[in-house]
This record gives C-alpha cells, structure tokens and sequence, in this order.
C-alpha cells in the first residue's frame, strides 16, 4: 500500500439513448472527508450514493463532485404528434360549415400550435426500466470518477513519499553530523565543564559540596545532546516505516514532525557550538520541508 496525496482532479463520461453527461472530481487538503456535490434539479438522489462511494475511495479532503449533462439532440430534431393534429383538424371540419367567413387555417399556423411539433428526444424516459437504466449508468459514471480520483491521487503521493524519504536521508545525515562535531567530544566537554565551573566558583566564595554538584549536573545536562540526538534517529526510522507500511498516514506524519522540530530545537538552544547550531538550523530548513509536504497527505 502507498501513501496518496490529497489534491486531484478526474473526468468521467456517460451517456444513455436520451443524454450524454461529464461528472468531473477535485480534491484539496482538509483535515477530514467533506464532500460537495452538484447536481441538475431531480437528480439530487445521487448524492447519498457519492458520498457512499467517496468513503469508500478517500480518507480526507475537501472533494467538489459535479454532473453536467447534454441532450443528444441539437435541439432542431422534432416529431409529428399527429394524434393532436387530427383532433385540431376535424374540430375545423366540423366549425368550417358554421363560419363560412372565417379563413382556413395555413400549414405554418397549425403547426405553430403547442404540441403539435415536438423535439424528438425532449422527454426524460418514463417507465421505470429506462428510468433504473440511467439511474444505474448515472452512478456507474460516479464510481468510475471516483475511482480515478484516487488513481491520481495515489500516483501524486508516490511522488510525495519519494520526496519526504529524501527529506528523511538529509535528517539522518545532519543528526550524524551533530554528533560527530568536535564539540561533543569527551575532552571537549569536560573543558568546557572545567571552565564553566571555574567561573561558578569565581570571586573566592566558597560554595558547598553539594551546590556545587547541582551547577556541575544542570551544566552537564545542558552540553549534551545525546538524548536529543538519539529521539531525532528514532522519529527518522518511525517516519520511514509510515511510509513504507502507506494508508493514511498524515495525522502520524504530521505529529512526527512537531516532535522532530521539537528536538531540533533543544539541539539549538543548548548548542555552545557554531558548528552545531548551523547543523541545527539546517536540521530545521529540512524538518520545515518536510513538513510542509506531510500536509498534502491523505
């Protein structure tokens, strides 16, 4: 399984003996599923069906669904209803006699008359077979949309994956070179412990043993970022396995990097170096990309 994006677009046609229609899908980011779909008037039975087949293609997003359709004909194609036509004639056979004034109607003027010439293909099915026809290609369209919806967002989240697995390797790499910075060194620390607690101990004031072991602690607690360091390959290695494991990771994605923020942080304000803190800084650039590519996550 891989991880999807949660933008995307997909285009659907359908058609039956009476219309042609589009259903067209978009997706966004969104914190959770939020569906919005557009339907002509008599058709808004359709969207308990999108949003039945959207939970079952999608995780999150906002996700705009909308239904366009066309009738077949150009609108000039027309039939005769010569059953109307007859009734008009025979009721001027039989007023013709009794109003010998009155001109006979023209061909133009009888079929001007309303319902006499209609467009060929200007109803909607009426029994029930047609109208359960179009409902089920209606929906077959919708869940061929959706489908491809997901498609694409699965193939954009291929990308992404690949690119935060990159954001992950400079991580790694960075917190490997914070710990090898010279400042980290045993001896390294242990002088700068030695002048740090020269300087607690300056102007001769004699302090108790135990005091002075507390500054010695919290000095030594702040020039090591082992624990720092050790919590960032740990959320490193986390993060990969997301990945790899796929679904819809980017609530977990999105929590990890607050925590590896969090340690670049401490890494940077406890850093004495300026070796270190530029590492630090560069381990945050990354962590920011990183983060900002985990948004687009499902």
């Amino acid at each position: 399984m891989t991880i999807a994006s949660m933008t995307g677009y997909a285009r659907a046609e359908g058609h039956d003996s009476h219309h042609s229609w589009v259903w067209e899908a978009k997706s966004v980011n969104g914190r959770n599923l939020e569906l919005r779909c557009r339907v002509p008037s008599g058709y808004d039975f359709l969207d308990s069906a999108a949003r039945d087949l959207a939970a079952r293609f999608l995780k999150r997003g906002n996700v705009q669904i909308s239904l366009t359709q066309t009738r077949l004909s150009d609108g000039q194609a027309v039939r005769l209803n010569r059953d109307l036509l007859v009734q008009i004639l025979e009721i001027i056979d039989d007023l013709s006699p009794q109003h010998p004034g009155v001109t006979m109607a023209r061909w133009d003027g009888l079929l001007s008359i309303k319902g006499v010439l209609e467009q060929a293909d200007g109803h909607e099915p009426q029994d029930e077979a047609a109208l359960a026809g179009r409902d089920a290609a209606l929906k077959a369209s919708l869940e061929t949309v959706l489908s491809l919806l997901a498609e694409m967002r699965q193939s954009e989240g291929g990308r992404i994956a690949a690119v935060l697995l990159d954001q992950l390797d400079q991580m790694a790499i960075l917190s490997e070179r914070a710990g090898q910075c010279a400042s980290l060194r045993p001896d390294a620390v242990r002088e700068r412990l030695r002048a740090q607690v020269a300087a607690v101990l300056e102007g001769g004031h004699a302090l108790p043993e135990d005091r002075i072991a507390q500054e010695v602690a919290m000095i030594a607690v702040k020039a090591d970022v082992r624990e720092e360091l050790d919590r960032l390959r740990s959320h490193i290695t986390a993060a990969r396995q997301m990945i790899a494991e796929g679904g819809a990771v980017g609530r977990k994605l999105d929590f990890l990097s607050q925590e590896f923020n969090r340690e670049a942080n401490t890494l940077c304000s406890k850093s004495s170096d300026v070796d270190l803190t530029r590492i630090g800084l560069d381990l945050k650039a990354v962590i920011d990309q990183f983060r900002e590519q985990v948004q687009n996550i499902e």
